[in-house]
């Protein structure tokens, strides 16, 4: 360990103190560059493997997700449930098969359910709060995923009994997000962002790994900004084309760039809870398995998946 911790210490903006791993600074913009594009990463990996052995410990959550609807209102130019695309089959569960399923899961052994679906505008603020409602009296912990909404809907959720909430940002650069969100502005995502946070919500972003136009500096921007909103959790994975979209010919994101970034949101953000996203295991399930020894997570019903 000694020998170890003398090596890692000299990564820029972190020291070793006392057998543990200490941050003499935050990992800053230029740190994060230079490590994205470091020749040997190994350093960094033992080094995130470190702080989540220190963090989480060898264990991992399993959460249940309830993709309760695939309507969406917007048009986001690289998601297969863009509202332009005429080829996807359309769902929408009714209210009782969403509580039924939900009970399901809480029968199973589940203690947190992701409620996860487009923005579909019939799921109003008043009837996901019914939902909530109902779901918490199976004593789990709910994850909100919806979109973006006004203040109140969010502050009602909350009391309603929502305990966390994720809105990935995908992308921290403001021209590359209006390019693919061509009916939002990343400023919007992120002032709805830190309303969660101010609100009390467990607070999830993310964003994907091999975007057209993103670089180096992008993805420091990115996790900069997970820092910045004071984020809980995240969801980082490759970027995969979808054959029904405008960005169907490029080239998936790259995993071992995704493991990288994993990594460094590790260090920079030790408490951080990551999940194994859907992305990566799909284009790898064996880098999957790998970029959960980075993830892992206390079975504390604190981290979430995606």
């Amino acid at each position: 360990i000694s020998s170890l911790s003398g090596k890692l210490g000299m990564l820029p903006g972190i020291s070793v103190k006392n057998r543990l791993f200490q941050g003499r600074r935050p990992m800053n913009r230029r740190d994060l560059i230079d490590a994205l594009k470091a020749e040997d990463f190994s350093p960094y990996y033992r080094l995130a493997d470190k702080i989540r052995f220190q963090e989480k410990g060898n264990y991992v959550d399993i959460r249940a997700i309830l993709e309760f609807s695939n309507i969406c209102r917007r048009k986001c130019v690289y998601c297969g449930l863009n509202c332009r695309n005429q080829a996807l089959h359309r769902y929408r569960m009714t209210p009782d098969e969403i509580v039924d399923t939900a009970s399901a899961a809480a029968r199973a052994g589940y203690r947190t359910l992701v409620m996860q679906s487009g923005e579909d505008p019939w799921f109003t603020p008043k009837i996901l709060g019914g939902l909530v409602k109902e779901i918490k009296k199976t004593g789990m912990a709910i994850t909100l995923s919806c979109g973006e909404m006004p203040e109140e809907a969010y502050a009602y959720l909350r009391e309603c009994g929502a305990d966390r909430y994720l809105l990935k940002h995908e992308t921290a650069d403001p021209e590359i997000y209006s390019a693919l969100h061509p009916d939002s502005s990343l400023q919007q995502r992120i002032a709805c962002l830190k309303v969660l946070k101010r609100l009390g919500y467990e607070t999830g972003s993310g964003f994907m790994i091999g975007l057209p136009g993103q670089t180096a500096e992008t993805l420091a921007d990115d996790l900069l900004l997970l820092q910045e909103i004071g984020c809980d959790m995240a969801g980082m994975g490759p970027f995969i084309p979808h054959p029904d979209t405008p960005l169907r010919e490029l080239s998936s994101g790259s995993t071992e760039t995704t493991k990288r970034v994993v990594a460094l949101a590790r260090i920079l953000l030790p408490k951080l809870n990551l999940p194994a996203t859907t992305s990566l295991g799909v284009l790898s399930g064996s880098e999957k398995k790998r970029c959960v020894l980075l993830r892992s997570q206390r079975g504390n019903a604190k981290g979430y998946s995606h």
